[in-house]
């Protein structure tokens, strides 16, 4: 979910495969972007607000007319979904990151392929633009981040220390400094034009899933799966604050624009609003019926957008904490075209989706006797300890069951996937 640049519009991406353009005053539906074939991952404005880019489990990107919601072009490239993407800040060139271990660049008005970036060994979690539009950083399954001159497509370097996949990147404001964070539990800070490590960020508990500057750079704000916001200095890496409340993991964290708020998103179904000088709780947004998928501020700092799996989008009024309107899609319950054949391993013998679950009943009920696990907070399904199939972010579990060769995932909407295994002497058959 984005807001537009002039924070009229907001652009939401979902399951159901279409992109939806809203009235961010009014609520009122503005248009559905028709085409991908996939679940939408990704979306975003152009900075100058005249196109919206989407990114699909389809193996494409679609460019879009934010005013008259026509197709302006379709990306192919990559073999396999798109996980993360970004505009240049000239609006120039769109990144894009894949599980096909590839970060491509496009030109966002012809739509034409500038170049593949080749080099990492798993898949794209991750893709920033510095601010001055020079260098894309990437962060990957493969524990690196790797920066890339933009006009190139050259490597300028890898950033190594990592023993964890990198699930986030970000630059400061400045350009001087890049931030990470993994499921090693830290975030690294690096310097953007050597690739010196300025500092490590010690203190959560769980993997980190978001990281974001303060509009200053002098705050780094962190998320993390052990239910806790954390801000740090960015120049000396000491700990600011410790922003606790929530009741589950924290996908994202975003400042407001004038660098005073810190909101953050949380799979307990709410978002919270922190001041970002003193840690202190400025209130709770709650209202959502299933986890939040996305936040954003508006570029004004008047709204905060919250995207969850109970299929609306709410727009809250940050003074007040209420919300100004509730935006209703529809659902889609097809779970099965999330997992990728550039995963596997073995075979998968039957992928499905059912009704909702009972948590109190739902492990007890298969127990745990397993050569298979999920591994790494849900990230991975694994065989004796090797991984074998990644679980997409939106899909990993709340609560989960194993059993023999059959593993039960139920998500935060509500949803369980059934994922049932070949064994080797079925395989050979």
């Amino acid at each position: 979910m984005a807001f537009s640049p002039d924070g009229r519009l907001v652009a939401s991406g979902s399951d159901d495969r279409t992109v939806r353009l809203w009235d961010a005053q009014t609520g009122t539906a503005r248009g559905t972007l028709e085409g991908h074939s996939s679940y939408i991952h990704t979306v975003a404005f152009s900075p100058d607000g005249r196109l919206v880019a989407s990114g699909s489990g389809d193996r494409t990107i679609r460019l879009w007319d934010a005013q008259m919601g026509v197709a302006r072009g379709t990306l192919e490239g990559h073999s396999s979904c798109i996980r993360t993407m970004a505009f240049s800040p000239d609006g120039r060139l769109v990144a894009s990151g894949s599980d096909d271990r590839t970060v491509r660049l496009w030109d966002a008005q012809t739509g034409m392929a500038r170049g593949t970036l080749e080099g990492h060994s798993s898949y794209i979690h991750t893709v920033a633009f510095s601010p001055d539009g020079r260098l894309v950083a990437s962060g990957s399954g493969d524990r690196t981040i790797r920066l890339w001159d933009a006009q190139t497509g050259v490597a300028r370097g890898m950033l190594e220390g990592h023993s964890g996949d990198i699930s986030t990147v970000a630059f400061s404001p400045d350009g001087r400094l890049v931030a990470s964070g993994s499921d090693d539990r830290t975030i690294r800070l690096w310097d953007a034009h050597t690739g010196t490590a300025r500092g490590t960020l010690e203190g959560h508990s769980k993997y980190i899933h978001t990281v974001a500057f303060s509009p200053d750079g002098r705050l780094v704000a962190s998320g993390s799966g052990d239910m806790t916001a954390r801000l740090w200095d960015a120049h000396t890496g000491v700990a600011r604050g410790t922003l606790e409340g929530h009741s589950s993991y924290i996908r994202t964290v975003a400042f407001s624009p004038d660098g005073r708020l810190v909101a953050s998103r949380s799979g307990d179904t709410t978002v919270r609003l922190w001041d970002a000088h003193t840690g202190v709780a400025r209130g709770t947004l709650e209202g959502h019926s299933s986890y939040i998928r996305t936040v954003a501020f508006s570029p004004d700092g008047r709204l905060v957008a919250s995207g969850s799996g109970d299929t609306t989008v709410r727009l809250w009024d940050v003074k007040t904490g209420n919300p100004t309107h509730i935006i209703e899609n529809r659902p889609h319950n097809d779970l099965s075209s999330i997992f990728d054949n550039s995963h596997l391993n073995i075979g998968i013998k039957q992928v499905g989706a059912e009704v909702p679950f009972s948590n109190a009943s739902f492990s007890d009920q298969l127990g745990t006797n397993s050569s298979y696990s999920l591994d790494n907070g849900g990230q991975w399904v694994s065989l004796t300890g090797r991984k074998v199939l990644w679980i997409p972010p939106d899909h990993r579990p709340v609560v989960s069951a194993v059993r023999d060769n059959t593993i039960l995932i139920g998500t935060g909407s509500g949803r369980i996937t059934i994922l049932s295994f070949k064994t080797g002497a079925e395989l050979s058959a």
